[in-house]
């Protein structure tokens, strides 16, 4: 039997913060708004949570819907219920954030994005609704988030250098970090593999890495914390 109840209930969305890095830097993912409100506004991928569905099968389906992506990593990273945020109405949304690379997720708009694209994490339009609080704080969890947990190589290649591994740090962190010190922290741990490769240069060639999930897991259940 269907209940009647005496409050109203308010719609709820998902929003996804998508981080990329390439060789510019920190990356962010938007798409452009093809229907109203804000239309034509550059905006967070999201959409209305669908009444049998769970949050986290929502921001997948959005993603993929809005932007082609699909078997990323994500992550849940709070809620946003101020009363005016949307102008349609009572609107309570779940904001997640997701890793990607971008040489493999190239930008693209489908359902209601009429675009989609790449932007430098410093240097972002204005967007629609509170997304620019909601990106702040993907941004704010990701700083915290790579300093205990290895989440950094979702954005690196699975082969890469060491410098490519710190100019990652550098740009999440937005300061320059002790070359000597950070290297020394990062081959102490056993599940950073170096190859018998080397990054092509003319000159002193770098030599290429790679991260073991398996072997950090394996840590994990041991007890071992991750710590930079």
């Amino acid at each position: 039997m269907a209940f009647t109840y005496e409050y109203p209930r308010p719609a709820l969305t998902v929003d996804c913060v998508v981080f990329g890095f390439d060789a510019t830097g920190l990356q962010v993912l938007l798409i452009r708004r093809g229907v109203k409100p804000f239309l034509g506004a550059w905006a967070l991928p999201g959409g209305f949570v669908l009444m049998e569905e769970d949050l986290e099968a929502a921001a997948r389906r959005e993603l993929e819907e809005e932007t082609g992506l699909k078997g990323v990593f994500l992550e849940q990273l709070c809620t946003f219920g101020e009363p005016g945020r949307d102008p349609r109405g009572r609107v309570v949304s779940v904001a997640f954030y997701a890793l990607v690379r971008p040489d493999q997720h190239p930008a693209k708009g489908d359902t209601d994005a009429s675009d989609a694209a790449w932007f430098p994490a410093d240097r972002l339009p204005a967007l629609a609704f509170d997304h620019a609080a909601i990106l702040a704080a993907g941004l704010e969890r990701l700083r915290g988030k790579i300093r205990y947990q290895p989440v950094g190589f979702e954005l690196l290649p699975q082969q890469f250098t060491l410098a490519q591994l710190q100019a990652l740090y550098e740009a999440i962190l937005g300061r320059p970090l002790d070359k000597r010190n950070f290297r020394k922290k990062l081959l102490a741990f056993d599940f950073l593999v170096p190859l018998e490769a080397y990054a092509g240069g003319s000159h002193r060639p770098a030599r290429l890495h790679r991260f073991d999930r398996k072997k950090y897991q394996a840590l994990v259940r041991k007890g071992f914390h991750f710590e930079l």
